[in-house]
């Protein structure tokens, strides 16, 4: 979430409109509450599906021991990957990332907006109540995405002996047990909750300075200062959660293509075994696709979904004055 999940701190209502004295309570709450779900769920897909190849090559480095992969360079792994099965096995999995992300975002979105509005009283730019819905929305949305996303990154391993998604689900269910599939849970809300919060920062610290630099032009290139923004916030957010990503990667792929098998769930547990084989080099392994990913990533979704919420404004807007045909 992506986890990449990212993509779950995306509401522009966290961002006050450039103009806050044009805007009214409607505004903010003009959007049904399936309307926020499709705008975020739509979001969600395009910024994953359209990135998966650089995910399957940060996964390819971070699962220690998976096989043909050794190094942690991202040209080797990528030539490495390109070499074994061809192009195509940049998108093995990318079905499950499909069957997760959307319905992850669509309650990502919602239960952001619902504690949003319980935790504002009224006010737009309380930022503790943005942040402590973040939370909040992460929690709920990482209990959706974390069965898939194991399914997705034991796919992305070469040799993985899957035949595809419904093979893994039946194969982990009947070998590992129900537990499999949140077994990195834990991880991923840990990851995810500074994940959020330096995205937030680095987001309204960018946007801040781009409207400083060119306030006259600020309503024609909304969209850019968005993605710009967003783009900077989502690189330095993967980056500085590197190190527990790599610890969700071991426990989603563990004895899958030679990984590690661990006795307990234990965070600490995954470090220690890391730290012994690779010391702390590996705690970062895949730091540079996963920040590639996450830079275009947030860019891609924070635009999808503020052009998702103008178009169902508009569309409510015209409902409302009885102009839709």
């Amino acid at each position: 979430m992506a986890t990449d999940a990212t993509a779950k701190f995306k509401n522009p209502d966290f961002i006050p409109d450039f103009h806050p004295e044009k805007l009214t309570p409607s505004t903010h709450d003009g959007l049904h509450f399936w309307q926020f779900m499709i705008a975020g769920s739509v979001a969600g897909c395009i910024e994953h599906m359209a990135m998966f190849p650089v995910d399957t090559v940060k996964t390819h480095m971070q699962a220690l021991g998976s096989c043909p992969i050794k190094s942690v360079s991202v040209r080797q792994a990528l030539n490495s990957i390109l070499k074994s099965e061809g192009p195509s096995a940049l998108y093995r999995g990318i079905a499950a990332m499909g069957l997760g992300a959307g319905p992850a975002h669509a309650v990502y979105f919602s239960v952001y907006e619902t504690c949003k509005k319980r935790f504002s009283n009224g006010d737009p730019n309380n930022s503790l109540a943005h942040a402590a819905s973040g939370v909040c929305a992460t929690v709920a949305s990482d209990a959706v995405f974390t069965p898939m996303d194991m399914v997705k990154q034991r796919l992305q391993l070469s040799n993985s002996g899957y035949k595809g998604v419904w093979d893994c689900v039946k194969r982990v269910m009947s070998e590992e047990g129900f537990g499999a599939f949140y077994a990195s849970y834990r991880t991923t809300v840990l990851m995810n909750a500074p994940f959020t919060a330096v995205h937030f920062a680095t987001y309204e610290a960018v946007k801040k300075g781009l409207v400083e630099v060119s306030p006259e032009s600020v309503d024609d290139e909304r969209w850019v200062v968005h993605a710009t923004a967003g783009a900077a916030a989502g690189a330095l957010a993967a980056v500085v959660t590197t190190p527990l990503d790599v610890v969700k990667t071991q426990l989603q792929c563990q004895g899958v293509c030679g990984c590690d098998r661990f006795k307990s769930g234990s965070i600490g547990d995954v470090v220690k075994t890391i730290l012994k084989k690779d010391g702390y080099k590996g705690l970062w392994r895949g730091w540079i696709p996963r920040m590639l990913f996450h830079a275009p990533a947030a860019a891609i979704c924070w635009s999808t979904y503020e052009a998702g919420k103008s178009f169902f404004q508009d569309f409510n807007q015209q409902k409302d004055t009885g102009t839709v045909t």
